[in-house]
């Protein structure tokens, strides 16, 4: 994520458990089908997005830069 001047090294993983339970305007996830917990939320999509753990990095960053577009076009629909 440094390489496109993003700094994730105060950032830290959280349980479902620490979010507040509020209903969500969006909820994305990726690939866990009926396995993935339940979180409240207005829209929610299941992304199929490869898991990058064990990528190359410019496989990686194919990835991440999915995930970034992803994103972006969630935002345009909630707002």
């Amino acid at each position: 994520m440094r390489e496109i001047g993003y700094d994730l090294s105060k950032h830290k993983s959280k349980s479902l458990d620490d979010i507040p339970q509020v209903q969500y305007d969006f909820v994305a996830t990726m690939g866990c089908g009926d396995a993935c917990p339940f979180v409240r939320a207005k829209l929610r999509e299941d992304w199929q997005i490869p898991d990058p753990k064990n990528l190359r990095p410019a496989d990686f960053n194919k990835v991440r830069d999915l995930i970034e577009q992803k994103v972006r076009i969630a935002l345009s629909m909630i707002q």
